[in-house]
């Protein structure tokens, strides 16, 4: 592989370090000891990688990141549908990414393209595959696993040992419980536990550090009427939406109602089982 790499003098690349192909590495970045970068990779300023990372296909991680040993990023999906075709794996500013953690690019089937946002806690050997695209300011628990085509919002906790299905989206402010098995979707500011995991609440801890008083009243009393009603989920939701228009402060009935609406693996519960 020809090698185009380009080094910011203020880096720190420890002589142990193995970099090839075209990679680019901003300032103040330190790599440590055994640490192998291969392929179309950038690394931002002031990104720490530990010991012992693996970093390599077309992988871009911003700024002000933490990789610690044995983490593996960008390596090619485990989908029998990859070709080898050319995709991307992005990761955003300020993200932890503790040890041994797996991080895949995309397929042609998913746009090509695995997307992380900003602030994120990845616990050790955290998973996430292929084609999946994660917000902001969430946290995954050790041994959380992300099948391909999952879409969390931000804000989101999933709890260790828990795995989601693919294509399942989890909505901002969500709770999955540790050693929970996620197949459906979970509307925002839900709690859900159980295997298959279902609904049993709401994520109050979540709603009241983003969510003013007033605010969470409106999603509490929202809730109820949609898991209590005799009507299906998806014509309450409509209902629900259609009189939002006229509400002021309607945003987070709108975006539960719509996430709903757009639910493709449908909303796991129990009608009457949502904590009061």
């Amino acid at each position: 592989m020809a090698s185009n790499v380009v080094i910011h003098p203020s880096a720190h690349i420890a002589k142990t370090a193995i970099i090839e192909g075209n990679v680019q590495i901003g300032a103040e970045v330190i790599i440590g000891d055994y640490s192998v970068i291969k392929g179309d990779v950038s690394i931002d300023e002031s990104t720490y990688l530990y010991n012992h990372v693996t970093i390599m296909g077309h992988t871009r991680i911003g700024k002000h990141n933490k990789i610690f040993p044995n983490a593996v990023i960008g390596t090619p999906p485990q989908d029998l549908k990859y070709k080898g075709e050319a995709s991307i794996l992005e990761i955003g500013d300020n993200n932890t990414i503790r040890e041994s953690c797996m991080f895949n690019p995309g397929t042609e089937g998913g746009g090509n393209i695995t997307k992380i946002g900003n602030d994120n806690l990845f616990m050790a050997y955290v998973h996430i595959a292929h084609d999946c695209i994660v917000g902001n300011h969430n946290i995954l628990a050790n041994n959380a696993t992300l099948g391909g085509h999952i879409c969390v919002a931000n804000h989101v906790n999933i709890g260790g040992m828990t795995p989601v299905h693919q294509f399942v989206k989890i909505g901002e402010g969500a709770m999955i419980a540790g050693a929970s098995a996620l197949s459906q979707d979970i509307p925002p500011y839900c709690m859900a536990e159980g295997n298959r995991a279902r609904i049993i609440g709401l994520n109050r801890f979540r709603m009241r550090k983003i969510m003013e008083r007033n605010e969470i009243d409106m999603v509490d009393a929202l809730y109820k009427r949609l898991f209590s009603g005799n009507k299906s989920l998806r014509d309450l939701a409509a209902m629900e939406l259609e009189v939002a228009k006229d509400m002021p402060n309607n945003e987070h009935i709108v975006k539960i109602c719509e996430f709903i609406l757009a639910s493709e693996r449908g909303i796991p519960y129990k009608r009457g089982e949502l904590n009061e």
